[in-house]
């Protein structure tokens, strides 16, 4: 059994096009995209332009439940690495309901901000003191739950995290429920594949970054990971902070980008999160290996992490995506935003994301990082073609920054004079819809339990 939407705009892998009519079968797939044709009787209609659904290929689900409790000065100078200790503190408390109810808020929120898909890259696996819990899949149980409560598309990334820093320092107590060793990581992958696979979640896997996981380690576990499944995808933070940077040179005499391409088989299924400093032979060897840069622009901004050389990258022909990461802001049309100006501001110029064959800023970052999340979160989540998912995003044409314009630029407003969410009208994921006149039907009591679970973990 099909079902249809007739759109009279609809922006496609290879721009937009008119009167679309999009055909999905039972299992959620696009069967057909046919632009040009009249609406059939039987095909709903969609009340704007149709976008393709937004993957959002990294994300701390957890850390959205002390997002904006950091802004205020704790030292005399504060960083990425101030902030983490005050992360560690946040994530000593939380347990497998805390973690349920915010990822359940988190990913209701995601779907009507835009995203239709999610990577998790999860690194609570343990008890507060350490200990692994009964079932030592706990903590990813809870995360695949939300996810299915609140029918976003998801891609599992438990997180392999063994030292606290480069030449194999031990961990320190803050990180003690984040600790497995290959083996572990290994056999909790083993049992998670048939969970994953009975809910159409994808597993792969997350060594956290160089600093975390000595080089056997990340060897054997990548080598472990393939012979289970040779395409899973696998992410990394890298490059994020100077100071990583600088610790990664006196350890190896080598930049972690420049380490991690002559150590490890960097192809397309990696995704390198962050990835903000690197060198010019770093942007043109990553852009070659096929791996997506993940690109998080307001969690990047938040934290002062730096801006990423958006031009530089595009020019050698790398992927990209999208990312809400530590979910300061949760909103696929904020990302592309922030994106955008930080370019500006680096550049002085204006309407950097465009290309020659998308003029229009807005429409050519979405198809691209559409493009770039599908990679990353090893789904057909490319766009709207047929044998890719039916995820697809609504905009409002009636919403006033919206009204009497065309397609393009309903999309331009959407990103850069709206307030983003308020634009969105529906939201479709595997074509069933989630969130109607922009809301989700969880949105209430999926809040509710939110703000208990926050007012619980801050208990003094």
């Amino acid at each position: 059994m099909s079902k249809v939407l007739h759109a009279s705009d609809a922006l496609l892998p290879t721009g937009w096009a008119k009167d679309v009519l999009l055909t999905w079968d039972a299992s959620g797939q696009l069967t057909q995209v046919q632009a040009g044709t009249s609406r059939p009787k039987d095909a709903a209609v969609a009340k704007g332009p149709v976008i393709p659904g937004m993957p959002n290929l990294h994300s701390h689900a957890f850390q959205r439940g002390f997002a904006g409790l950091t802004e205020h000065r704790a030292g005399e100078q504060d960083s990425f690495w101030s902030w983490r200790t005050l992360m560690y503190r946040f994530a000593a408390r939380l347990g497998p309901e805390h973690m349920e109810a915010i990822a359940t808020w988190l990913y209701a929120e995601m779907l009507e901000a835009g995203y239709t898909s999610v990577c998790e890259f999860q690194y609570v696996h343990h008890q507060a003191d350490g200990r692994a819990y009964a079932d030592d899949a706990t903590l990813s149980l809870a995360l695949l739950r939300a996810a299915t409560k609140v029918g976003i598309g998801f891609t599992l990334l438990p997180v392999l995290y063994q030292t606290s820093g480069f030449g194999a320092l031990p961990p320190n107590e803050g990180q003690r429920r984040f600790i497995r060793s290959t083996e572990s990581m290994l056999g909790l992958l083993e049992s998670l594949k048939p969970v994953c696979e009975a809910q159409g979640a994808r597993l792969g896997l997350a060594p956290h970054s160089l600093r975390a996981v000595p080089p056997a380690a990340l060897r054997d576990a990548v080598a472990g990971l393939s012979a289970m499944d040779p395409g899973a995808p696998i992410h990394i933070h890298i490059a994020e902070q100077t100071k990583e940077v600088d610790d990664c040179v006196a350890w190896s005499g080598q930049r972690p980008v420049e380490w991690l391409l002559d150590h490890a088989p960097v192809d397309a299924r990696w995704c390198l999160v962050h990835a903000t400093h690197m060198s010019d032979d770093e942007y043109r060897r990553g852009a070659a290996s096929g791996a997506v840069a993940g690109l998080c622009p307001t969690t990047e901004a938040n934290l002062g992490d730096g801006i990423f050389d958006f031009v530089k990258w595009r020019d050698h022909g790398g992927a990209w995506g999208v990312g809400s990461d530590s979910h300061a802001t949760v909103n696929a049309a904020e990302e592309l935003l922030m994106l955008e100006y930080s370019q500006r501001f680096a550049s002085r110029q204006r309407n950097v994301g465009a290309t020659a064959a998308q003029p229009h800023v807005a429409t050519a970052l979405t198809l691209a990082a559409v493009q770039g999340g599908a990679q990353a979160a090893g789904r057909p989540v490319a766009g709207l073609a047929a044998g890719q998912r039916a995820d697809f995003v609504v905009l409002d044409a009636q919403h006033l920054a919206l009204q009497g314009l065309g397609a393009p630029d309903m999309l331009s407003a959407h990103v850069f004079a709206s307030h983003r969410t308020s634009a969105v009208d529906a939201v479709w994921v595997g074509g069933r819809e989630r969130v109607s006149a922009g809301r989700h039907a969880l949105h209430d009591d999926a809040a509710k339990g939110f703000v208990a679970a926050r007012s619980q973990l801050l208990k003094d």
